[in-house]
């Protein structure tokens, strides 16, 4: 009877996964660009900070500008670094989330989609086929560490006092690696899929021609691209949970 019970709230409960998953999706690539940004917060203090000398040595050359030196004090200029990080996050969830909110469960992953799409990017390469579900895929992967860190942390300091350290970081590590999987299985391939079908979808409107197979969507790609770069190689400490 229990298990009865389960498998009809099981059901009931999947009657509401054209809601629950976007909201995941959302939430992974969320969580993804969020970890990348972190890892550029002191990359941007240092370009604001030399643009700042830029523009000191600039108006420190006559004596009207003069006053203006030191404009931005340090705490101002770590306020507006961090102002443009938050932007920055902002914009590259716009870019890379809004394919999710296409979710539909009965055609997502139809079969062949993957193989098609990448005879077609290998076919017809263009700037929006290749970036955005790369950067996907890097911004996913940064997603589901952060979420498997946050659990394998809990976990253990959770069953340390009940296990003792070896055994509670032994299934603290199992638990996470889980959730890595988990979390990469069912959500960050789909998020990948879903950019990949939407770029795709613009790139066959756009039509053919080099210039719009560069052009279309590099605004957008050159956003996401270094946060993808920093997702990959900073915020993706996958060998961290076999270790």
């Amino acid at each position: 009877m229990p298990q009865a019970s389960l498998a009809a709230f099981s059901h009931f409960l999947g009657h509401f996964r054209w809601a629950f998953m976007p909201l995941g999706l959302l939430a992974l690539i969320a969580v993804g660009v969020h970890a990348a940004t972190d890892t550029l917060d002191d990359r941007l203090l240092l370009l604001v900070d030399a643009a700042d000398a830029r523009f000191d040595a600039f108006v420190g050359r006559s004596p009207l500008t003069e006053p203006l030196v030191d404009l931005l004090s340090l705490e101002r200029r770590a306020t507006l670094a961090r102002l443009l990080a938050l932007v920055w996050e902002l914009a590259a969830d716009l870019v890379l989330a809004l394919p999710a909110l296409g979710y539909q469960e009965e055609d997502s992953a139809p079969p062949g989609a993957w193989r098609a799409l990448g005879l077609r990017c290998l076919r017809a390469p263009t700037t929006l086929r290749w970036i955005r579900p790369l950067a996907t895929a890097f911004v996913v992967v940064a997603g589901a560490c952060a979420v498997a860190r946050l659990v394998q942390g809990t976990v253990f300091l959770s069953w340390t006092a009940l296990f003792g350290e070896r055994v509670a970081a032994a299934l603290s590590q199992g638990i996470a690696l889980g959730a890595l999987a988990g979390l990469l299985g069912r959500l960050g391939a789909r998020a990948v899929l879903l950019n990949l079908q939407a770029a795709d979808a613009e790139s066959q409107a756009q039509g053919r021609g080099f210039v719009k197979a560069v052009g279309h969507g590099l605004a957008g790609s050159v956003l996401v691209l270094p946060l993808a770069i920093a997702a990959a190689l900073d915020a993706s400490p996958l060998l961290s949970f076999v270790r």
